[in-house]
């Protein structure tokens, strides 16, 4: 994606984003201008106090020279942020200060055409507040495009999986499926292969009851996925399913997929989890630019204790600058 900057919003003050963003910086390099939208001050004093030592080179939200930046020095947007201490409680306190950053962060991406995006951890419970569901609906709506058009990919080389539904109560799951949600996530995470790999990608897709079984009355199988698989497969998609989420992640079958789609979250994050640690990236397809975010949230039990992994901020930024 060369020279491009990566724009990158370092979302909630109090998480260990920048830690692991000095981290990533120390040990590598990048040819991709970095440009952070943060505070300044909260940059030097964290900066301080986890003992790193980088230059800051301030520009304003209207630069628009980014063939002159490099990676020497940090290439920041200033947002003005009121704290005491640079590790403190996540509160509502920072809710405006992170809406301002993503604000800019698009106005930015708009005006220049740019296409590179990653964004630090917020918290849902005091920045989103039941409004939308996770960042990755919260940009859909701030880019006007309606939650069924974006897709949730945790990316992996090895393996990658995709929840149909994000973060969404059990309760509610069974009724946000549809032959047309699916066929969407499909099509989506096929263009991306395409697009970043030149590869049509193999896909397994998960059933919703226990064992798929279908003599439950309208089960979800019968009525909704194996009608969407059929589609798929008339299309040329290179689908199967419906799979029992309790067998698809055993080897046997992880080595004939590039990508498993669950009907909710937990159904596919907590295996990929537990094979891959933190070494994947949340990717959202459907977006006017690729949004990556470290696949972490803003663990502020860590928080200025300077232990935390840089390890998938590294992989986004990797993939970005590639």
């Amino acid at each position: 994606m060369g020279s491009n900057p990566i724009i990158i919003v370092s979302g909630e003050p109090n998480s260990v984003f920048l830690e692991i963003f000095f981290k990533s910086l120390k040990s590598n390099k990048y040819k991709s201008p970095l440009i952070i939208i943060c505070s300044k001050r909260l940059l030097q004093e964290q900066m301080k106090k986890l003992r790193f030592n980088f230059k800051i080179n301030g520009i304003n939200k209207t630069f628009s020279e980014f063939n002159k930046l490099n990676n020497k020095q940090i290439n920041l947007i200033n947002i003005d942020y009121k704290f005491i201490n640079c590790f403190e409680k996540i509160s509502n306190k920072s809710n405006n200060y992170i809406s301002k950053s993503f604000d800019v962060a698009l106005e930015i991406i708009n005006r220049n055409k740019l296409t590179k995006f990653i964004n630090g951890p917020i918290s849902k419970k005091h920045f989103l507040k039941g409004k939308t569901l996770g960042i990755t609906e919260y940009l859909a709506k701030k880019t006007k495009k309606q939650n069924k058009e974006v897709v949730m990919l945790i990316f992996n080389k090895k393996l990658s999986v995709s929840p149909l539904t994000t973060h969404l109560a059990l309760k509610n799951v069974h009724k946000n499926l549809s032959e047309k949600k699916i066929y969407t996530h499909v099509k989506l995470i096929t263009n991306f292969y395409k697009i970043n790999f030149n590869k049509k990608p193999k896909i397994a897709i998960t059933g919703l009851n226990p064992h798929c079984e279908s003599n439950f009355q309208d089960s979800e199988e019968e009525k909704i996925i194996i009608p969407a698989i059929k589609k798929l497969k008339l299309k040329n998609f290179l689908v199967d399913g419906p799979f029992p989420a309790d067998t698809i992640f055993t080897k046997g079958h992880l080595k004939n997929y590039d990508v498993i789609i669950g009907m909710y979250h937990d159904q596919v994050l907590t295996p990929m989890k537990a094979l891959f640690n933190f070494d994947a990236i949340n990717i959202t397809l459907g977006l006017p630019f690729v949004r990556i975010s470290p696949d972490h949230g803003p663990n502020s039990s860590m928080l200025g204790k300077n232990l935390s992994s840089h390890e998938s901020l590294t992989q986004a930024l990797k993939f970005l600058d590639n």
